[in-house]
């Protein structure tokens, strides 16, 4: 977990980062950034024409606001997805929930999380018939001891329509 905030040193940079690279569909505003973040809209702005200049964000202006969010043309924006999911644990999670958990139709991420606040606890909803209700008890301290965030499961017996998918295997 400690490799990504080595080598990106500004902790604002790696929360935009997150923010908008956990899910395309994220974006953001300046000012409503820098609350979301408590910083100051100088760090925000800072961050932003970074990764702006560098084309990883794109910026739209909507009603007189600028939007920002992933360039998702970008040459890098799978694999900076893929180390944003990395880092935040996402794959862990996905791979512990698979292996034996039972019929898993999907796996859901929501609340913070989906929205690309890294605030600690990781909301999951894990969607099939016949689950594994026994080994998910193990399983949330297990995956806190592997990625230092605490998740909180859900189990669900019909498909989620909104939150972010990170697996899905509906017949």
């Amino acid at each position: 977990m400690d490799m990504l905030d080595s080598l990106i040193t500004s902790k604002t940079r790696l929360r935009l980062l997150v923010k908008f690279f956990i899910d395309a569909a994220n974006q953001g505003h300046m000012r409503g950034l820098a609350e979301e973040f408590n910083e100051s809209t100088n760090a925000i702005r800072k961050e932003l024409n970074n990764l702006c200049e560098a084309g990883y964000l794109e910026r739209q202006t909507i009603q007189n606001r600028i939007a920002y969010r992933a360039n998702t043309k970008h040459p890098l924006f799978a694999s900076l997805q893929n180390i944003v999911h990395k880092y935040l644990g996402l794959d862990t999670i996905v791979s512990r929930v698979l292996d034996r958990m039972g019929d898993v139709q999907q796996v859901v991420l929501t609340g913070d999380y989906a929205a690309g606040r890294d605030t600690g606890t990781v909301e999951v909803i894990i969607v099939g018939q016949t689950l594994n209700e026994t080994y998910l008890e193990q399983l949330a301290s297990k995956i806190y001891e592997t990625i230092g965030r605490r998740v909180r499961f859900t189990l669900l017996g019909t498909p989620l329509k909104k939150g972010l998918v990170l697996y899905q295997n509906i017949r």
